[in-house]
């Protein structure tokens, strides 16, 4: 078994969607970014590349390279699970926090766990997101963005 974790902020900004685990939520700001910006699934990303000691998720999706532009982080991370599965591991469990003042979460959470779990090839049971506030501190706290941390168990895959 190998553990990684992962963590990732983005600032808010008008003009932008605002993409968590894959679900557009209904918010006057969304996360600046190269791509999408779902720090949700960035931090997810990251633990899984650490936990294979794989790099990151700037090593395979550089945000200097155009072809990323805008891309959708769910497809990024579909990439990242082949990337885990060629070389041998498998997924234990997910567990996620996104850190946000604003929005509430909690009726998006149920979505973004199965939307994880599916493009991981995973059961929903095999992971967590959950979502918390700062208590109006720091930068998330004041509004300024959102960030998330990530923890993944792999496995080695059988023969």
């Amino acid at each position: 078994m190998r553990i990684g974790q992962g963590y990732d902020v983005h600032r808010l900004v008008e003009d932008r969607k605002l993409i968590l685990g894959g679900v557009e939520i209904p918010f006057e700001k969304g996360l600046l970014g190269h791509s999408d910006a779902d720090v949700l699934v960035h931090a997810i990303m990251d633990a899984m590349l650490g936990a294979a000691a794989l790099g990151d998720i700037g090593h395979l999706f550089p945000d200097n390279d155009p072809a990323y532009s805008g891309a959708d982080s769910m497809k990024l991370m579909e990439r990242v699970c082949g990337v885990l599965y060629d070389n041998g591991y498998r997924i234990g469990n997910i567990d996620a926090t996104v850190i946000a003042q604003r929005p509430k979460l909690a009726s998006y959470i149920m979505q973004m766990r199965q939307n994880i779990a599916d493009v991981c090839g995973i059961d929903i049971s095999q992971v967590s997101v959950k979502a918390t506030t700062e208590e109006k501190l720091g930068f998330t706290g004041s509004g300024e963005g959102i960030s998330s941390m990530a923890v993944c168990l792999l496995e080695e895959a059988s023969p």
